[in-house]
């Protein structure tokens, strides 16, 4: 049981990610993001990650330069009283720049990790789409119920995509991707994606591309078509979204599952007095990623540091209070 005992000098603080150079990438989250990360192409950058496939590291405050991981290991209090005690972020954060058509996948739940991947996490995962060329798609599903060795032989011969529901997507739109669920990201699409600490994904076609060494990447069929919903999917709608406001501030809840909560906040404090609060409780860590815009954060005892566009701010449970300065949007993530 995590210890319950109040730690008001604590403080946020900042994160510096790890990048994946994966072939479908691109350039724009040096680019946009100004992510400085020596890699061409630049696919995804791991914003708040514990996971050991791309840990995160502290770039600000007292426990700079440590990973996120080893912070936690020492604090495990840092995550609240639904943390664990070996210290383990349940989350993954990042930014995923799709150049070119990610793979037709999916992801195991829970209990299907636990037992046949040496305990690991499932995956489920929400996207949030900050920005998409104007014929963006992406997969979600299947247009309706396939058998599975039906299924398996349309992998084999090519035709697979006639299976695939494809949804256009526009800035702004947010996705469920439950485990089980078929799915990619298409080309012309910037997500920010939140998900469980899994890095566990079964390709099951990727357009017969090879990598830079001209091989093929694995497929992985078998396991694939094991764990994937092969049922007809209703095309996603974009659920009703109600912005509460206060003074400098507003907000909306975009989702809410058993793995995380999602809002996105707006904030404008350039002719505000009175700067925004923000506080992380005893329950829970809190993460803020911010989507756009700039400013600045300012700690009870009178410490600030900045932010920018793509910035990652981590909240350990029980932090001292801090205000926010300056117009910029975040996604609010909760554990």
């Amino acid at each position: 049981m995590i210890n319950k005992s109040t730690h008001s000098n604590i403080k946020p603080f900042l994160l510096k990610p790890t990048g994946k150079d994966y072939l479908w990438g691109g350039s724009r989250l040096n680019d946009d993001f100004d992510k400085n990360i020596d890699m061409s192409p630049l696919a995804e950058t791991w914003e708040c990650s514990t996971h050991k496939d791309g840990p995160s590291y502290v770039a600000s405050g007292e426990f700079i330069g440590m990973t996120l991981a080893q912070v936690l290991k020492e604090h495990p209090e840092f995550l609240g009283t639904h943390g664990n005690d070996n210290g383990e972020l349940p989350i993954l954060i990042k930014f995923i720049d799709a150049k070119k058509d990610l793979s037709v996948q999916v992801h195991p739940n829970d209990d299907y990790a636990r037992e046949f991947e040496n305990g690991q996490l499932g995956k489920t995962e929400m996207w949030y789409v900050l920005d998409a060329a104007p014929n963006a798609k992406l997969v979600y599903g299947l247009h309706h119920d396939v058998d599975k060795e039906v299924f398996r032989k349309s992998i084999e011969n090519g035709t697979v995509e006639k299976y695939l529901q494809k949804v256009p997507v526009k800035k702004d739109d947010l996705f469920y991707i439950e485990a089980g669920t078929i799915h990619a990201i298409g080309e012309g699409a910037l997500i920010a994606e939140i998900q469980e600490s899994s890095n566990l994904t079964y390709r099951l076609y990727d357009y017969d591309r090879v990598d830079k060494n001209g091989k093929k990447r694995e497929l992985h069929i078998d396991k694939a078509l094991r764990v994937a919903n092969l049922k007809s999917s209703a095309e996603p709608k974009q659920p009703l979204r109600v912005l509460k406001y206060r003074q400098g501030c507003a907000s909306e809840l975009l989702c809410r599952c058993k793995y995380f909560e999602v809002y996105r906040m707006l904030v404008n404090t350039e002719r505000c007095r009175k700067l925004v609060g923000y506080q992380a409780d005893s329950i829970s860590f809190r993460v803020l990623l911010c989507i756009n815009g700039c400013g600045s954060v300012q700690t009870e005892d009178g410490d600030s540091f900045g932010f920018f566009k793509g910035d990652c701010i981590f909240f350990p449970a029980n932090s001292m209070k801090i205000r926010i300065h300056g117009k910029a949007q975040f996604l609010d993530v909760r554990g």
